[in-house]
């Protein structure tokens, strides 16, 4: 195993489409609420919109050798990009700046789960967050099932703050 972490500029995103095609696919095997909601989120549903109505992107792609087996996308973007027609995510009312932090999507391939590499991408996507003093919130959406990753962010100090759409997705916040 060769481990490498970089950050994917945003014109190379086509090269998320397989691990975030996969991410959705994931997503839906541990729903226990609404799965066929994830019928329709892939890459161009997904990721594409996400990366378009945001201010700053950011990608880190884990790599063994030359294939990527894994991605955090993070995001800064104007608080009221998360209220839409899909849902609210969390109280405008709560965020005192303009802008939100967001880490959006998070995947590892399975082989390579517990292996450290989601700790180092979470790591590098923070601190890029942090970078950034125009945010001081940022929130991370788990969907349902996925208890997994829920307990990960807990452990990393995140919080959560409630469930939107009857349950589908939990809201964290640092």
């Amino acid at each position: 195993m060769s481990l490498s972490f970089e950050t994917l500029p945003v014109n190379k995103l086509y090269k998320l489409k397989e691990c975030c095609n996969d991410l959705m696919a994931y997503q839906k095997s541990l729903a226990t609420i609404k799965p066929e909601l994830f019928d329709a989120m892939n890459f161009e549903s997904r990721l594409v919109p996400s990366v378009e109505k945001a201010i700053h992107n950011h990608i880190i792609v884990a790599k063994d050798d030359n294939q990527i087996i894994g991605y955090a996308y993070v995001n800064i973007s104007p608080k009221e990009t998360y209220s839409n027609e899909f849902a609210t995510f969390f109280d405008l009312s709560t965020v005192s700046h303009a802008y939100v932090g967001c880490l959006s999507q998070f995947y590892i391939h399975d082989a390579y789960r517990k292996s450290g590499v989601g700790s180092k991408l979470f790591s590098l996507s923070m601190e890029w967050l942090e970078q950034h003093e125009d945010i001081e919130d940022i929130f991370i959406f788990v969907s349902n099932g996925n208890t997994i990753a829920l307990e990960f962010y807990k452990r990393k100090g995140f919080k959560v703050s409630h469930d939107i759409l009857e349950g589908f997705i939990t809201v964290l916040r640092n």
